[in-house]
C-alpha cells in the first residue's frame, strides 16, 4: 500500500478540534491557505475563544466575518490581504510590522510561540516526506516551531523542492482535501501604463543582472521586455507566470548568480496552474526560507540586482509608502526593504519602485507630504530609481531639493503644478526643469 492511502487520514472538523483556547495558531499562506482546515476553525466560533491567528498574505474564501468568528479569534496579520484586510483593520484584528526576512525569528526566538500551524502541503512521496508546495517562506520556521501540526494534503499542491520539507510523522492530525489552488493572473492586470512603466524599466536592466519582481502587474510587464537580454538570473521573494518564457528562451538561466547558480530561487510561487505545474518536482527552482531569500547580505552577493517594487505613494523627499492608506493597513511591508536594501550593497544593482503616477481615481501618487498616518517602507536614505510612465529618475546622491524637482518631473502633468507649488512653498522658489 502507498505512503499516502497508509495515513490516519481524518476530517477537516474532527482535526481542528484538537486546538484550544487561549493559542496562538499559524495560517499557512499565499497559494498554500489550508482554506479547508481555516474555515472549519473558524467555525468553531463561539465555542473556543481567545485564539490568535498569525498568517502572512493569505488566498481564497476565508469566511471570517461573523459575530461568533470576530468574538473567538483575533487577527495576528504579519502581512495584509485582500481576503482579511477588513478583519486586519477591525476592534478584532491588527498588523504586526515587520521585514519578511525577520519574520522566522519570530518564532524561532519565541516572541511569537506558536502552539499549533496549519499547513498545506504536497502529498507524501513513499518515503513519508511532504513539501510544503508553493509557500516555503516563513512556512519552514513555523513548522518546525510549532507545538502541533495539522495538515491538509492536496493532490493539486505542487512538490516544490527546496528547503520546505516536512515527514508525515510530524503531523498531529491530518486530512485529505482535492481542491484548486487560488490563482492569480497578472498578465491580464496589465494595461498601456503598466507595459510602458515595465519597457522602461526592462530598458535599465543590464544583461547578467538578477532578478526580484514584487507583486503586480508592473513586474510583471517588466518581465514581458526582457526577451532580448542574456544571462539574467532570479533571486525573488515571489515566483509567478510572467518568469517561464524568459526561461524556456534561454534568457533566464541563472549562470551570472554567485548565490546557487544554476538555479532559480523564490520563497514562494503565486500564479495560475501554469506556474504550479512548471515548478512541480523542478530541480531547477528551489523554494527557500525568507530567512535566506530576503537577508539583504545574501541577496547582495548577487551581481546587478534589479530590485523592482511598487508603492502606493512617495513624497518629494523620496519617503515611500507601500502598505497603508493612510492609518487604513492595506498590505504590509514584506520584503520590499530587504530587496532595496540588497539591491542597493549588489555590485551593480539597482533598487527600482516602479508605478503609475497617478490611482485609478487620478489621485497624484507623487504628493508633497505622505497622508496622515501613512507608513514608510522605504525610507529616503534608501530610495534609488523610481520609474512612472512618464520617466525614470535616480535620487541616490541628490538633495532634497534635486530630488523634488526630478520627482516632480516624472509626475502625472495634471499634477505638477500643484506640487511645484509645494516645492516653492518649501524652498523658496520654482524647481529647475529636469531633462530625462
Amino acid at each position: 500500500m502507498s505512503q499516502i492511502n497508509d495515513l490516519p487520514y481524518t476530517s477537516a472538523e474532527t482535526a481542528v478540534a484538537l486546538i484550544e483556547s487561549n493559542s496562538r495558531v499559524f495560517v499557512h499562506g499565499g497559494a498554500s491557505t489550508p482554506l479547508r482546515l481555516i474555515n472549519a476553525l473558524l467555525d468553531r466560533g463561539g465555542s473556543i475563544r481567545n485564539v490568535e491567528l498569525v498568517s502572512i498574505s493569505t488566498h481564497g474564501n476565508i469566511n471570517w466575518n461573523r459575530p461568533e468568528v470576530l468574538n473567538s479569534f483575533y487577527l495576528n496579520s504579519l502581512f495584509v490581504s485582500e481576503n482579511v484586510r477588513g478583519w486586519a483593520n477591525s476592534d478584532h484584528g491588527q498588523y504586526l510590522p515587520v521585514f519578511l526576512s525577520e519574520i522566522p525569528q519570530l518564532f524561532e526566538k519565541k516572541v511569537l510561540p506558536l502552539d499549533y500551524a496549519l499547513l498545506q502541503v504536497s502529498p507524501p512521496d513513499i518515503h513519508g516526506y511532504c513539501t510544503l508546495g508553493t509557500s516555503a517562506d516563513i512556512a519552514i520556521s513555523a513548522a518546525r516551531n510549532a507545538r502541533k501540526i495539522i495538515a491538509q494534503v492536496n493532490p493539486d499542491m505542487p512538490r516544490v523542492l527546496g528547503e520546505g520539507i516536512i515527514h508525515t510523522s510530524r503531523f498531529d492530525a491530518i486530512i485529505w482535501d482535492e481542491s484548486p489552488l487560488p490563482e492569480v493572473n497578472y498578465a491580464l492586470k496589465a494595461d498601456e501604463c503598466s507595459r510602458n512603466i515595465g519597457a522602461a524599466v526592462a530598458s535599465i536592466i543590464e544583461d547578467g543582472a538578477t532578478l526580484q519582481m514584487g507583486i503586480g502587474a508592473i513586474p510583471d510587464a517588466v518581465l514581458a521586455s526582457l526577451n532580448n537580454h542574456k544571462d539574467l538570473g532570479v533571486h525573488t521573494e515571489m515566483l509567478s507566470d510572467g518568469i517561464i518564457p524568459l526561461i524556456e528562451k534561454g534568457v533566464v538561466n541563472n549562470s551570472r548568480k554567485k548565490v546557487l547558480p544554476g538555479r532559480t530561487v523564490s520563497s514562494f510561487v503565486l500564479g495560475t496552474r501554469k506556474i504550479y505545474d512548471y515548478v512541480d518536482n523542478n530541480l531547477s527552482v528551489n523554494c527557500l526560507s525568507s530567512s535566506f531569500v530576503n537577508d539583504a547580505a545574501v541577496i547582495g552577493r548577487n551581481p546587478k540586482v534589479a530590485a523592482i517594487n511598487s508603492a502606493i505613494e512617495i513624497d518629494l523627499t523620496g519617503q515611500v509608502c507601500a502598505d497603508s492608506i493612510g492609518t487604513y493597513q492595506f498590505s504590509g511591508i514584506g520584503g520590499q526593504m530587504d530587496f532595496m536594501r540588497g539591491a542597493a550593497i549588489s555590485e551593480g544593482g539597482k533598487p527600482i519602485i516602479a508605478m503609475p503616477s497617478v490611482t485609478s481615481k487620478g489621485i497624484s501618487r507623487i504628493v508633497a507630504n505622505l497622508k496622515e498616518g501613512a507608513g514608510v517602507v522605504t525610507t529616503r536614505g534608501h530610495i534609488h530609481y523610481v520609474a512612472t510612465e512618464y520617466g525614470i529618475v535616480n535620487l541616490y546622491g541628490k538633495n532634497m531639493e534635486q530630488r523634488a524637482a526630478m520627482l516632480i518631473s516624472i509626475a502625472h502633468p495634471d499634477h505638477r503644478e500643484s506640487l511645484e507649488r509645494s516645492y516653492h512653498s518649501r524652498f523658496g522658489k520654482l524647481p529647475h526643469p529636469y531633462h530625462h
